[in-house]
């Protein structure tokens, strides 16, 4: 989240209350609207039902008129010069309808006859309305037929129409001429309450309309619906909004509170200089601090949530570990804390010192464990390392000494190997001058003499080491050194059953070197291969080549020995470490410094046997030097 984003957030939050009020506010409206919707719909159904009833009366209207003019008009074809009003039948049977009066008129509209013979008074009808009809027989005479419309109303429209609507005939004056109720609705007086209008008749009453008005409209339910929901609802809603106002109000302080705390807790579980996890009753991980993580390489992300095995238990030790936590979680852990060996994301182990406490919930019930770790790893180095300058202390001591023990050896041994080699000279001369050819006991004598220059020389580079004088290098094949240190070491790998392959290559280039400090390197490798089969089932073997790589000759020594089980050139070449129970430490340390005196270097690494491979390369000679061959013997 942005920093911008969060104060809206936390003001949304704090208008969060006002949600169920303005919810409730528009739920009114929806009502409201829903309401007024419904009464126009029922309204224009009401519309639409009172034309109907106005069309449907209208025409049942123009019927009934209808037939009064077809029957004015048969009375008239009944009319004849020597009949009068009073001799037709159909007279009698209009005066029993609608009727009123019947007039005839001659052409110039002079009354000749009149049923009834008394004029109408006011009481007889208020109004009325008239039909004509000609007689056919005397061309200009007229039949004028005076209807009651009231009368016309009562037979024309349907009571149940009558109940539902005021029905009324006025004029174009907007004149009520009749009407079907006692006090007549004056026009334009009806109010809310809808009213129609259609013409009766354009040809027998053309200045006259049918009106309906609505007699018991759609009352409007806005106003007792909106009091009820204001008088009512919205009072509520704003009381319960109120409430959570107060509500939302007391958890946000509760909130801010625990935020404090937590980010208390959290600024000093952070800033502990120990490593912090919290763990559940199976072992899952709930909290771990800064420290922890930084512990052991991996984001509280990647561990909060995780059951056991951890991703920081080394792979090699999961049982172990996984009893050692059984224990822990059993409530079996040490009160003074215990060692615990842990790996790092890295692949480097690290060891740490844990103490469990019982870990209690606000209620008081214990819910899993609290572990204090505490990384020991640099203690328990520089102690590893004090132990180790101790030994090195004493060993460099042994070692001065015997430095002097080997200078003084070398000096009181110098002289028995030049008298060696005098007396052995001194045989062979002999032998040739009594004529002695006896090719094995020359060859004998031969060899020995070379042995004993070859301990002279040496017993002259010990001399010359221990007094820290430089190699004396000069070109050299680097193939002869080689089959000659193996040949030293020949009766010893063949007691050992230790198989030799040599793999020397063909013209490699000259090496500025000291043959002895180099076939010394040689036979100490050659003799560490040996010793790393002494516990392994044969077959042994051992394989030395040699190849050129760049500007450097490189000699590999390799084995189907048990390897390096991890350890690196720096360890192997280390002052005073050996594998060996018997060993000193020194035999690689000096391979190192006399390969690194010729400015080459010392390598380690797995053989493609399957053991260990130790390399040593040592610069070639410049282009132009003559190329040595291969001495393979």
């Amino acid at each position: 989240m942005t920093p911008s984003a969060a104060p809206r957030l936390d003001g949304l939050r704090r208008w969060l209350w006002a949600l169920p009020l303005a919810l409730a506010l528009v739920f009114v409206a929806a009502v409201l609207l829903w309401t007024r919707a419904d009464e126009a719909k029922e309204r224009e159904a009401e519309r639409q039902s009172l034309i109907a009833d106005a069309l449907s009366t209208a025409q049942q209207l123009r019927a009934r008129l209808a037939d009064e003019q077809a029957r004015l008009a048969r009375l008239a074809a009944q009319l004849g010069p020597q009949h009068g009003l009073r001799d037709l039948r159909e007279l009698e049977d209009g005066m029993a309808g609608v009727w009123l009066s019947v007039t005839l008129l001659d052409a110039a509209n002079v009354p000749q006859d009149q049923y009834p013979a008394r004029p109408l008074s006011r009481g007889d009808g208020a109004l009325s309305l008239h039909l004509t009809a000609t007689d056919p027989r005397r061309p200009g005479w007229t039949l004028v037929l005076r209807y009651d419309p009231e009368r016309l109303l009562q037979r024309g429209v349907p009571w149940w129409l009558a109940r539902r609507h005021d029905v009324q005939l006025v004029d174009s004056a907007d004149q009520v001429v009749a009407s079907l109720v006692n006090a007549p609705v004056r026009v334009g007086a009806t109010g809310l309450r809808p009213s129609h209008r259609v013409q009766l008749d354009e040809v027998l009453a053309p200045d006259l309309m049918l009106e309906l008005t609505l007699r018991d409209p759609t009352g409007s339910g806005l106003r007792p619906l909106a009091l009820v929901l204001i008088a009512g609802f919205l009072p509520l809603s704003a009381w319960a909004s109120w409430l959570l106002r107060r509500q939302l109000h007391r958890l946000q302080a509760a909130e801010a509170a625990w935020r404090t705390e937590a980010a208390w807790r959290a600024a000093i579980e952070d800033s502990a200089l120990v490593g912090l996890r919290a763990r559940d009753a199976q072992g899952r991980l709930l909290s771990v601090n800064r420290t922890f993580c930084e512990m052991v390489g991996w984001s509280a992300e990647e561990l909060v949530g995780r059951a056991p095995p951890m991703p920081y238990w080394p792979p090699d030790a999961i049982d172990e570990v996984m009893q050692r936590s059984q224990r822990s979680l059993a409530g079996g852990a040490p009160r003074e804390g215990y060692e615990a060996r842990w790996r790092h994301r890295s692949g480097r182990e690290i060891d740490v010192l844990v103490f469990e406490s019982p870990l209690v919930d606000a209620r008081g019930q214990q819910v899993g464990w609290l572990g204090t770790s505490l990384d020991i790893t640099e203690r328990k180095r520089l102690a590893e390392r004090e132990a180790r300058q101790v030994e090195a202390q004493a060993q460099a001591a042994r070692l001065t000494m015997l430095g002097e023990i080997a200078s003084t050896l070398a000096h009181e041994l110098n002289q028995p190997l030049t008298a060696i080699a005098s007396y052995n000279a001194g045989i062979v001369n002999s032998l040739r001058t009594l004529g002695v050819d006896d090719a094995r006991v020359l060859g004998a004598l031969q060899r020995l003499g070379e042995q004993a220059a070859q301990a002279g020389r040496v017993v002259q580079r010990i001399r010359q080491f221990l007094t820290r004088h430089e190699p004396q290098l000069e070109p050299a094949a680097l193939n002869p050194v080689v089959h000659d240190a193996c040949q030293l070491l020949a009766k010893e790998l063949a007691r050992r059953e230790v198989q030799l392959d040599l793999q020397l290559a063909t013209d490699l280039p000259a090496v500025e070197m000291d043959a002895v400090l180099i076939e010394q390197v040689v036979v100490n490798l050659l003799r560490n291969a040996a010793d790393a089969l002494t516990t392994q089932p044969p077959p042994r073997l051992v394989r030395i080549a040699t190849r050129q790589a760049g500007g450097f000759v490189v000699v590999d020594v390799c084995d189907n020995g048990p390897g390096l089980g991890g350890r690196t050139a720096e360890q192997l070449t280390a002052p005073f470490y050996s594998t060996k129970p018997e060993g000193m430490g020194m035999g690689l340390a000096i391979c190192r410094s006399i390969v690194e005196a010729h400015h080459g270097a010392l390598d380690v690494g797995p053989a493609t046997l399957g053991g260990a491979r130790f390399s040593f390369s040592l610069p070639a000679m410049p282009d132009g030097e003559a190329s040595t061959e291969s001495h393979d013997g």
